[in-house]
């Protein structure tokens, strides 16, 4: 209810933009407005976290990009995610009936890198709870959501980020999910020069009342945070 933008935080999701090639992290419910709402008028690809309804129920909103393009939209994700994408949406990669969207899926892991455009995207293994799940590093920036535990060999690929986005559910410890503090020490840990916190809900509290006690160089995410490297 808050009428400050900084506090207005559909589901998480990034878009990696780079001369013409527009990438997303995570197709969650919101992800028709989120595109309507920034003006995107097509996507190369779709990297996928994990599988979890906040982070690919918006794949059928896909379709006018499907489209606008005449091509299936690229999604890279887990072997286990992608077998959870084809049970789910299993109306689009049945018999081609005009009208539905259209997925090409490619299954990535934690070791694999790929090189879209001129981008090049290292996976990260992260666990969300007791589930392994994907982060990603593109070049000086990480992006880390739903993590709660992160391995020190996979720590040791964020070395050197410069920009790191992150994970923080509220203030108090939850099972699966980073709370403020524990992002605060993984940040911390990282040592990059700007943090932004994502991934919050309701129970973090207003922008307002929250960023004048984060340490320096962290902030609040917020829906139309642009950062530019």
């Amino acid at each position: 209810m808050s009428a400050d933008p900084q506090d207005k935080r559909l589901r998480s999701s990034a878009l990696l933009s780079y001369n013409d090639t527009n990438i997303l992290i995570d197709a969650g419910p919101d992800l028709r407005q989120q595109m309507l709402r920034t003006g995107v008028r097509h996507l190369d690809a779709i990297l996928l976290t994990h599988e979890h309804n906040d982070h690919v129920i918006g794949l059928d909103d896909i379709r006018p990009f499907n489209f606008r393009s005449g091509h299936p939209m690229t999604v890279y994700a887990q072997e286990r995610v992608a077998t959870d994408v084809r049970k789910r949406f299993a109306y689009i990669f049945g018999d081609p009936i005009p009208g539905l969207p259209r997925i090409e899926l490619h299954t990535i892991d934690q070791n694999s890198m790929l090189y879209l455009d001129d981008l090049t995207i290292q996976a990260i293994g992260i666990m969300h709870g007791k589930l392994p799940i994907l982060g990603f590093r593109i070049g000086p920036l990480t992006y880390l959501t739903d993590v709660k535990s992160i391995e020190t060999s996979e720590l040791e690929k964020i070395a050197g980020t410069r920009y790191l986005i992150i994970n923080a559910l509220r203030h108090t410890p939850h099972k699966t999910h980073l709370h403020l503090e524990e992002a605060l020490d993984l940040i911390r840990r990282i040592q990059p020069e700007k943090s932004w916190i994502t991934h919050i809900s309701h129970e973090m509290g207003l922008a307002a009342d929250v960023s004048p006690d984060l340490p320096p160089g962290v902030e609040l995410a917020y829906d139309g945070l642009v950062i530019k490297m």
